[in-house]
């Protein structure tokens, strides 16, 4: 199997007190996230509260379009001009009743007869589809207005594409597709990043930086298109080294088994948990070459980046629909 460096393209730079000062708050730091996120260089929650994510998101950004990665003046700039209006007021639509049950339980012992794996209520709904927290939905709203949704109301969200889980379909598989399948992804186990490259696109050099390289071809992997957020495995269960990705499923089901969480080895007993927003693999699967392991989706998008898996890498369920865009099997999978 072949081995791989990944140099300091990848990594988050220390800021200085300076450099730190220009992170953008408030409206400012809400409309960059809002730009990043539809470019899918995801900065994790749309809230204006720039975190690790938001800045990760920032510097690939800034290195995908060839400048430092700290230049967060050219940024917001660019952020400015493209994303005119912060808010927009968002309608529950009547679809959304069929993928809400507040009496779905929450533990996995007691959902092997459940048929879908739902959202508990039009809150977590809308949060997802606009790729932002509950909290900061009711920060908007109001608790009242946020605690009473249903079909028809309207909620103040992000100005984003949302998420539309209606367009899903289960067990629907993303096939390989021409340059979809040539693309490199390395997962960046210690800085929690997925990143996508495009090798029919030349390396975009920034001066002072490293670029990444094989250790057998020492060619570059092509351009940096894309970055997404996620939560490694526990570095007991982490497999490093080169894979492919062999598939990729909308709205899988999922074997719950503790052994296999608890020890990473498969036992006799287990329960199938059903699709939908709530299963643990979110609602895309998207399996490497290592088995057992894929990248997937997440029942619950505040744990990304903090609790860890038992091998997986998890997305929340917004890049996790959109992953398929950009890769699909047949790409190889570089985990470092």
């Amino acid at each position: 199997m072949r081995s791989f460096i990944l140099l300091l393209t990848c990594l988050l730079p220390v800021l200085s007190r300076a450099e730190d000062d220009a992170v953008p708050k408030g409206d400012d730091a809400l409309r960059v996230q809002i730009f990043l996120d539809q470019k899918c260089f995801g900065p994790g929650f749309l809230d204006g509260k720039p975190g690790n994510f938001t800045k990760r998101a920032a510097y690939s950004y800034n290195r995908f379009r060839g400048r430092p990665a700290g230049a967060w003046d050219a940024l917001q700039q660019e952020a400015n001009a493209e994303v005119k209006t912060l808010y927009a007021t968002a309608i529950v639509p009547r679809l959304a009743k069929k993928f809400i049950n507040p009496k779905l339980p929450r533990k996995y012992d007691d959902v092997g007869g459940v048929k879908l794996m739902s959202y508990r209520s039009y809150l977590e709904f809308m949060a997802e589809r606009y790729h932002t927290s509950e909290s900061f939905l009711i920060q908007l709203n109001g608790k009242k207005k946020s605690y009473n949704l249903g079909p028809g109301k309207t909620l103040k969200v992000p100005n984003i594409e949302p998420f539309r889980i209606e367009t899903l379909k289960v067990g629907r598989m993303h096939k390989a597709e021409g340059n979809l399948s040539k693309r490199n992804v390395v997962i960046d186990t210690k800085n929690k990043q997925i990143f996508i490259y495009d090798p029919s696109q030349p390396t975009v050099v920034v001066p002072g930086a490293a670029v990444v390289v094989s250790e057998d071809d020492a060619e570059p992997l092509g351009r940096l298109i894309a970055m997404f957020p996620t939560t490694p495995g526990q570095e007991k269960f982490i497999h490093r080294g080169v894979w492919k990705l062999i598939n990729c499923v909308e709205f899988p089901s999922w074997r719950y088994d503790k052994q296999l969480l608890r020890t990473g080895k498969r036992s006799k007993k287990a329960i199938q948990v059903a699709h939908g927003p709530n299963n643990p693999v979110g609602v895309m699967w998207c399996g490497l070459s290592k088995s057992g392991i894929g990248i997937h989706g997440t029942s619950s998008p505040r744990t990304i980046g903090r609790s860890q898996s038992a091998g997986c890498y998890r997305l929340s369920n917004w890049d996790a629909a959109r992953f398929p865009q950009y890769v699909r099997p047949g790409s190889r999978i570089i985990v470092r």
